[in-house]
């Protein structure tokens, strides 16, 4: 093989190709790039076995051939070079030779027949969605998916529907529900589970300039095309949580506050709150306002500001992370706490009752 190819395109290739290289693998292979020269372009592959990443880029082509180098590495390499164009030569030995100015490499690459074929969704559901939509739906519910498989490891996933025009986002992780709505012009339906890793990833593709997402759903696998990448993931199976019986279909208290004000109020007060233990927020409602405490080993913070209650009054402990995450996914503006007793989840959505678009669920914390 041997090319000449443009720096900075190469490098943000490699750069985002990086992030689905497996790691702590047993096949060195899957910690490579493979690389696939033909005249006029270079292809970029990564694939760790659950999600991989495609990237096509113009380059000359003398020698066509291809080789599976380090991604760390050449990442390293090409970031510290200085030149425009880099020169890229393989040999039977596998010895790959990269050269940019005087700066000149030499390293050991490996075959190109080990690297696992990356697989394709060829029959299955075609959707096309607006990518700045698709960016903002997993924003909006990524923080609450599980992080450890554990013994439910479909909590680890984000279950993504679409009916009707309405397409739904839902994260559970067993303390906490999220749930994002959006009207779009897709006249397909489907359901399906993706893993929160994967579609994280899949949305960092996107920018200013994306204007649409094109994603094919098929029986295993899901693909992503963002932006000239290629991005595919597997589908976790099984049968999602039933979310819907876990949303309280009745409430004894409703507080209506501005999403802006208590962010900045739990900000404040969660300032003593360390992350090695988990110390509560007290909330505390009254007729006329809400009152936000927290006493840690550091002292003490107690913030009031005005609230519209209905309901008697009550106290009630929140975990001030899961809290903001919420709170930080709403639209602006103002929201509805929702309370169903002190051991129930509390449920916060828009003030205004013809706003579906999200609805976020919190477990309490016990007092002291």
């Amino acid at each position: 093989m041997k090319i000449n190819v443009e720096r900075a395109a190469l490098l943000d290739a490699v750069s985002r190709l990086q992030k689905v290289v497996g790691s702590k693998t047993s096949m060195p292979v899957l910690d490579g790039i493979l690389i696939t020269a033909t005249q006029g372009c270079l292809s970029l592959c990564a694939y760790n076995l659950e999600m991989g990443m495609k990237k096509e880029i113009y380059a000359v082509c003398d020698e066509a051939g291809a080789i599976v180098i380090n991604a760390r590495l050449l990442s390293d390499i090409l970031r510290r070079m200085n030149g425009p164009q880099v020169d890229i030569e393989t040999d039977e030995r596998l010895m790959c030779h990269i050269k940019c100015n005087e700066a000149v490499f030499d390293i050991m690459g490996m075959d190109a027949n080990d690297f696992p074929e990356m697989p394709s969704v060829n029959d299955g559901i075609n959707i096309s969605l607006d990518g700045e939509i698709l960016s903002d739906m997993v924003k909006g519910t990524i923080f609450a998916v599980s992080q450890i498989e554990g013994t439910r490891p479909i909590l680890t996933g984000i279950n993504v529907s679409l009916k009707d025009n309405i397409l739904q986002f839902v994260a559970i992780d067993g303390y906490r529900l999220a749930i994002r709505r959006q009207k779009v012009d897709v006249s397909s339906n489907a359901e399906f589970i993706v893993t929160g890793k994967a579609i994280n990833e899949a949305v960092k593709i996107i920018d200013e300039n994306t204007e649409k997402v094109e994603i094919t759903v098929g029986k295993r696998l899901v693909s992503f095309n963002i932006n000239g990448y290629l991005f595919i993931s597997r589908l976790l199976e099984g049968e999602f949580v039933n979310f819907e019986k876990i949303i309280p279909a009745e409430y004894a208290q409703k507080v209506t506050v501005n999403s802006n004000e208590i962010i900045d109020s739990v900000e404040r007060v969660s300032l003593l709150i360390s992350d090695t233990f988990s110390t509560p927020v007290r909330c505390i409602f009254t007729e006329k306002d809400l009152t936000l405490s927290c006493t840690t080993s550091m002292g003490r913070a107690t913030e009031k500001f005005n609230a519209v209650i209905e309901g008697n009054p009550f106290e009630i402990g929140m975990n001030s992370r899961y809290l903001l995450d919420a709170l930080k996914a709403c639209d602006s503006g103002n929201i509805v706490f929702k309370f169903s007793g002190a051991n129930a989840g509390v449920v916060i959505s828009s003030a205004d009752e013809n706003n579906k678009d999200f609805l976020y669920l919190v477990m309490p914390m016990r007092l002291r």
